[in-house]
């Protein structure tokens, strides 16, 4: 999995929110743009493609900020996220999937810091919502140590 901290050049942190509705339960969530690496794909391409299909932006990426695992116990399934800082360049049209568009309700979130921490911290009341925050609460701290040391 590629997974992106996405920021614009005013201080704005960018998100999806999904809307789901499965065997995870019900539940709205905020978690970071990214998903899988495509066959022949490298990781900074997959974030790229990832990030223009989900928020319709193209980035530049500024570095990587680690690697968190993960596993769903109820779909048996472990993920390696690999966690990329970008600072944003344009915005375009997204390019969603028929299921990030139906069954997700995929959109966008335009958040600051502060809103951000909030965002992840009212979703916790779910064991996904949870365990979203736990993988990326930590990313989106060490992020803004990132924009911090570059002011």
């Amino acid at each position: 999995m590629a997974r992106a901290i996405v920021v614009d050049e005013e201080g704005y942190f960018y998100f999806v929110r999904a809307e789901r509705d499965d065997d995870f339960g019900r539940a709205t969530l905020i978690e970071t743009s990214g998903g899988g690496v495509e066959a022949g794909e490298d990781l900074v391409s997959a974030i790229k493609r990832e990030l223009k299909e989900e928020l319709g932006a193209e980035v530049e990426v500024v570095c990587r900020i680690g690697v968190v695992s993960d596993y769903y116990n109820l779909i048996h399934r472990h993920n390696l996220n690999n966690y990329f800082f970008c600072k944003v360049i344009s915005f375009g049209d997204r390019n969603l999937t028929r299921d990030e568009i139906e069954d997700f309700h995929l959109s966008t979130l335009k958040l600051t810091y502060e809103e951000a921490v909030a965002e992840y911290q009212k979703r916790c009341e779910t064991k996904l919502g949870r365990l979203i925050a736990n993988r990326e609460l930590p990313i989106l701290k060490r992020s803004k140590e990132i924009i911090d040391i570059d002011r």
